[in-house]
């Protein structure tokens, strides 16, 4: 990882109102929404459109991902990233204004998902994003700004190792999440340690067997934590099967995790070597 964050292009090559740019995209019509059981306000909507475009344009110089355009953006990246979090949508929409708002965390948000999307689906949260490279997450940073959601979304550059023995972080989120970014074990290890006594994990998985299962489940007991929920969910248009596993914590996680940064993937927790 580079010593410091590489320079984003230049400030103006984005708009400076997204949502008031952002073309229509028919894919993300009102199916997409009975789909997730969920309607975004008018002002989300934009939002979302204004998303895509600001994908589209600091793709097109950094390669961030491929999961652009019609579903590609709207099902595999947009409701992929917030069917795990309907129950907090629906509730949401009767919280209180003067209740504290959720603190989120995006652990390898790479092109900026889960956490941009789920930024926008809960406008009184507050999200950490992190990744280890730094022109991704500049890109990222100037798409939050131009969506608006500067305030609310806070970059982090380095490896989540770090991350977890930071003191502004470890022990502090409702929510830590992470997305395509290794093995349920692996991850586990790295999310824990950022979870509050009453906060909770979000491993989003493709395929999910019972051996997945058992190897999860060994590795969470030096986490001091337990698998609360596992859920599975068709994506729309026949875009395959997602399962969505919820991690709570069952006592304070030990200090020694997360280990060194490379050890937690090197010798994965519940493996003969892991240490």
């Amino acid at each position: 990882m580079p010593s410091r964050p590489d320079a984003p292009p230049p400030e103006d090559a984005a708009p400076e109102d997204a949502t008031a740019s952002a073309p229509a995209d028919t894919a993300a019509g009102p199916a997409l929404w009975q789909a997730l059981g969920w309607q975004p306000t008018p002002l989300q909507q934009q939002q979302f459109s204004a998303l895509q475009e600001q994908l589209r344009l600091w793709n097109g110089r950094l390669n961030l991902t491929r999961l652009v355009e019609g579903e590609d953006f709207w099902i595999a990246q947009v409701f992929d990233s917030l069917w795990p979090f309907l129950p907090l949508l629906e509730a949401e929409a009767v919280a209180a204004t003067d209740a504290s708002p959720l603190e989120l965390i995006d652990v390898g948000t790479g092109g900026g998902f889960p956490g941009l999307a789920v930024a926008i689906a809960l406008p009184r949260a507050r999200l950490t994003l992190v990744d280890s490279v730094g022109r991704k997450v500049e890109a990222v940073r100037a798409m939050a700004t131009a969506l608006g959601l500067g305030e609310r979304v806070n970059l982090r550059c380095e490896r989540i190792e770090k991350t977890g023995q930071a003191a502004a972080c470890r022990g502090r989120f409702d929510w830590a999440m992470a997305r395509a970014v290794a093995s349920a074990p692996v991850v586990a290890e790295y999310l824990v340690p950022l979870l509050r006594p009453s906060g909770q994990a979000l491993l989003y998985r493709g395929q999910w067997s019972n051996d997945d299962q058992a190897a999860l489940d060994r590795a969470l007991v030096p986490l001091r934590a337990r698998c609360a929920l596992s859920q599975a969910r068709d994506l729309p248009a026949g875009r395959g099967i997602r399962h969505a596993l919820i991690l709570t914590p069952t006592g304070p996680c030990p200090r020694t995790y997360p280990r060194a940064v490379g050890l937690p993937s090197k010798q994965p927790l519940g493996t003969a070597i892991a240490r």
